[in-house]
């Protein structure tokens, strides 16, 4: 009998077999023959010299440190059961239960339950012969995907039973929407009690290599689910370096524009509220990180990038838009959307302005997710009307072509009513690129739940899939919810066997999976479509650089460079035009004026200013004008005065500066330096005036006079004089252009004779009010009283008797000529005096008060200058550049660069064009990569399908 099944081995076309070394554990499959291969030449040889009779071979059962080898024990060849048939001996046993006693266990209680539980295997082994088989074929699916794996008809009556049924290849066939975890029940659990004969031994040997594998390696089984569980499915290198790459494509393209020729497919979530959207994407990712709530918390759409890292073990997101970084704590993750969806407001409700997040760890895979709003049937009173409508035109916008489309659907809703479907339907009739997700299965029977997916009612071509998503409580303090989210769903799958049926689709592995393959076929399709779409965007791009900027190149640190070299070289030029010239002309232009207002408020308006000259030596009247006006001038605080005329005028300048090119583009950077310009002065203020203050305090008591210095004054007063003549002419004669020579004549004389009336009328009041003195004692009207009314009898006599004549306009404009007129001859006659021989020499001080005034002011201002430039000017000048250096350049990071650069529009153009053409460049070279490497693929796959 054993030579029959040698020879059908040999002569079998596909075979399975596994060759083994004594000496090592490690088993390798490179010279066995597989599944679907041929054996060699030397194969064969081999197990022709075994079917020899004449050979000495001896069948030996042996154990590695995995799997039971059978081996030749002279030449060491094939594993194969020889023509004799071996009991299982003491010693067999022995190592059975000792390998079985592998599980950790301390005490006799443990060891005597191995060998129950050993004795029950070998009682049992004949029926899980099949689950053995499946269990080898499943694991096989698991590692090079959906296949169909025929067994040898032989060695399935080698793991048969007696009276058991026949396992044939379609009794074993895998389907690839079948769950890993469902086992199939063996109706006949008695294969163990078959009786003597050639299948007995045969089985006998079959049950002892069973039960020792299972055995031996239910631990590690075990361990390699969990450890599945907790990480993302195998997956085809191929398919995952395709995928990620047009990821990364797809991440370029969307920083770049939102160019509709440059989009690829996505997956949009859609569903109605409460369906299990969110908790369907959590289960994917791994972790709790959409918001949620009672109220509609999802009123923007969240593209979600998925990027699987498995060289690192570190899961965080991104916010590429808000520039947070990365963010370890997806509780944070979830309050960010939450207040960004809640920053729409109530009365919008919806806005298609799109959150991007990025989450990066080696639990996910790689997929690009969009959630959507919920559809709802009715508004609440603080919701619009249109909210509704709002929301299918924003979920018809996403699942246009080529997007892939996920309707979530709820098990216990009816499919009728399915918002999502029927959303799926307008734009996919066929259901082409669509997957429905059947969520909360746990809710609702078996047999509902498995009709359902059956995809008979409403049928999809991508199918539909059952989940749960509903992890258990107690996650023993992890953070990541898959592996205890697909353990909760394997349990309750597994305690229904109508969800291990052909044509059901269950379980969230599933669902990455599936969404993993369409989502790469949907990119593969796109992608030779977008090659095209790229490389005329980028033929347009360099057209344009080449136009407009002639291919020249810059980056924001050499524009910033550029700038901050601008600046200092406008401020050096400043520096070198306002020296100690400037500022002693701006000191003596302010005292020179408050000469002119000392004059005008002692000398001019005095009515004994034309017996000025005429007056002696010896007069103290005049003398104590003289020393009046000069204690006013030089108390008067010159030091803070100066000091902040100085910089009030560097400041005008800096402000000057800051709106010139280039600054006037950047109006945080001009703040800046107008802070910190300020900062210095403000700094240096203090101490400057303190200086002057101190240096001018001499002249406070005592001023000495030279006859340079005497004749120096009055030059410059009689310039200062005619200057202001000049004025009072110019000022003049505007207003008799303005009201007419006439007109301004008879209102000087109208205003003139009203001013005598007045006097008139006072005067004979006041000798009323005088007569009236005498009769204060016999009467008790105060005299307070009597000039009061007097004085309002007068005004309103005034103003009824102007009223009648000419417009009060009219009239001030009359004042201000006489005030002017008035001037201008007091002028006349002062410049005069200063050309007169009188003012020829210092002792003459008090018949020329103007010659001695500016005489003092000259002295103040060169002694003011003088602590000016060395405390405030040359400090200011030595502080700005470096200033500039601390606080625009060395402060700013890369991003505040990029900022500063792109506030210029001209060179914001210049940057953006550059950086699409350096994106579009980088985005074709991957794409021709993945081209290349297509073709490559196919040119593979054609001769081996020839």
């Amino acid at each position: 009998m054993v030579s029959q099944i040698l020879r059908r081995v040999v002569n079998s076309p596909r075979i399975l077999s596994t060759i083994i070394t004594p000496n090592s554990s490690r088993s390798y499959r490179s010279s066995a023959i597989r599944f679907g291969s041929f054996p060699t030449n030397l194969q064969r040889r081999q197990l022709h010299r075994i079917i020899n009779p004449s050979s000495n071979v001896t069948s030996l059962l042996s154990y590695g440190h995995h799997r039971p080898t059978f081996y030749n024990a002279q030449n060491q060849y094939l594993i194969v059961v020889g023509s004799q048939t071996r009991t299982i001996s003491i010693i067999s046993v022995s190592r059975f239960v000792l390998h079985a006693l592998r599980i950790p266990a301390a005490g006799v209680t443990v060891g005597v339950g191995g060998l129950a539980y050993a004795n029950y295997k070998l009682n049992d082994m004949a029926s899980k012969s099949s689950d053995l088989l499946s269990s080898i074929t499943n694991g096989i699916k698991s590692a090079v995907g959906s296949v169909e794996i025929h067994v040898p008809e032989f060695l399935a009556n080698i793991f048969s039973s007696k009276s058991g049924p026949s396992v044939t290849s379609s009794s074993i066939q895998m389907e690839s929407d079948r769950p890993r975890f469902i086992k199939k029940e063996d109706e006949n659990n008695n294969s163990s009690d078959s009786s003597g004969g050639g299948t007995g031994a045969t089985a006998a040997a079959a049950t002892v290599g069973a039960a020792t594998l299972f055995s031996m390696n239910e631990q590690e089984d075990e361990d390699v689910r969990n450890a599945s569980d907790k990480s993302i499915p195998a997956q085809d290198n191929q398919f995952m370096l395709l995928t990620k790459k047009l990821i990364e494509v797809r991440n370029i393209l969307m920083s770049i524009d939102h160019n509709e020729a440059l989009r690829l497919p996505s997956i949009v979530v859609i569903g109605s509220q409460s369906s299990g959207k969110s908790s369907v994407l959590e289960a994917i990712v791994g972790h709790e990180f959409l918001p949620k709530g009672s109220n509609m918390v999802t009123r923007r759409p969240i593209e979600l990038t998925l990027i699987h890292t498995p060289k690192s073990k570190e899961e965080y997101g991104e916010f590429p838009q808000l520039g947070l970084g990365k963010i370890h704590d997806f509780s944070h993750i979830q309050q960010t959307l939450r207040d960004l969806n809640l920053a729409v407001s109530e009365s919008e409700c919806v806005s298609n302005k799109s959150i991007e997040l990025r989450i990066y760890s080696p639990n996910v895979p790689d997929l690009t997710l969009i959630d959507l709003p919920g559809y709802i049937q009715v508004t609440n009173k603080n919701q619009p009307e249109t909210l509704k409508d709002k929301i299918v035109e924003l979920c018809e916008q996403y699942i246009r072509e080529p997007n892939i489309i996920l309707a979530v659907c709820a098990a216990d809703v009816d499919l009728a009513n399915s918002e999502a479907l029927k959303a799926s339907r307008k734009v996919d009739p066929l259901g082409l690129r669509t997957i429905g997700v059947i969520t909360k299965m746990d809710l609702v029977e078996p047999e509902i739940g498995s009709a359902i997916l059956r995809n008979t009612d409403y049928p999809l071509h991508l199918g539909y899939i059952g989940v749960v998503c509903k992890p258990p409580t107690n996650r023993n303090n992890q953070k990541n919810i898959t592996s205890a989210l697909m353990r909760h769903e394997e349990q309750f799958f597994r305690s229904n066997y109508v969800y291990s049926q052909r044509g059901i689709q269950v379980g969230t592995g599933t669902l990455r999976r599936k969404l993993m393959e369409v989502l790469e076929e949907s990119m593969a399709k796109s992608l030779f479509s977008i090659v095209g779409a790229v490389q005329l965007e980028l033929e347009e791009a360099r057209y344009q650089f080449k136009v407009q900027y002639n291919d020249r190149r810059i980056t924001a640190e050499s524009y910033v460079a550029e700038t901050i070299d601008s600046i200092k070289h406008n401020f050096k030029d400043f520096a070198h035009s306002f020296g100690k010239p400037q500022v002693r002309h701006e000191v003596r232009t302010m005292l020179e004026q408050r000469v002119l207002d000392l004059c005008a408020e002692l000398y001019w308006t005095d009515s004994k200013i034309v017996d000025l000259t005429k007056a002696s030596a010896d007069d103290l009247y005049w003398q104590y004008k003289l020393d009046m006006s000069s204690a006013a001038l030089t108390k008067s605080g010159i030091g803070r005065t100066s000091t902040q005329l100085v910089v009030d005028v560097l400041m005008a300048n800096m402000e000057k500066l800051a709106s010139m090119e280039p600054l006037n583009n950047h109006p945080d950077t001009s703040s800046k330096v107008l802070n910190f310009s300020n900062e210095i002065l403000r700094n240096k203020f203090h101490t400057t005036a303190d200086q002057v203050e101190n240096c001018v305090k001499p002249y406070k008591y005592e001023v000495e006079c030279s006859e340079q210095e005497w004749a120096d004054g009055v030059k410059r007063s009689i310039i200062l004089l005619e200057k202001e003549l000049e004025s009072c002419d110019k000022a003049l004669r505007h207003i008799r252009n303005t009201i007419g020579k006439k007109k301004l004549r008879a209102a000087i004389k109208y205003v003139l004779d009203a001013e005598k009336e007045e006097a008139k009328r006072v005067q004979a009041r006041i000798k009323d009010i005088g007569e009236a003195n005498s009769e204060a004692s016999t009467h008790t009207i105060p005299l307070a009283a009597l000039i009061s009314s007097v004085n309002d009898v007068t005004e309103e006599g005034d103003v009824e008797h102007t009223r009648l004549h000419f417009n009060p306009k009219v009239l001030e404009r009359a004042r201000e000529a006489i005030f002017l007129r008035d001037r201008s001859m007091i002028l006349k006659y002062r410049l005069a005096a200063l050309k007169s021989r009188q003012c020829k020499s210092p002792e003459s001080k008090q018949y020329c008060p103007e010659a001695f005034l500016n005489m003092v002011a000259e002295k103040l201002t060169y002694t003011a200058v003088m602590f000016i430039q060395v405390e405030l000017l040359n400090e200011f000048f030595f502080q700005f550049p470096r200033e500039v250096d601390n606080r625009l350049v060395y402060d700013l990071d890369r991003k505040q660069i990029l900022t500063f650069a792109k506030e210029n529009p001209h060179i914001r153009k210049h940057l953006e064009l550059q950086e699409r053409k350096r994106k579009l460049e980088e985005v074709m070279e991957k794409l021709n990569y993945l081209v290349r490497r297509q073709r490559d693929i196919e040119g593979r796959k054609g001769p081996a399908n020839l």
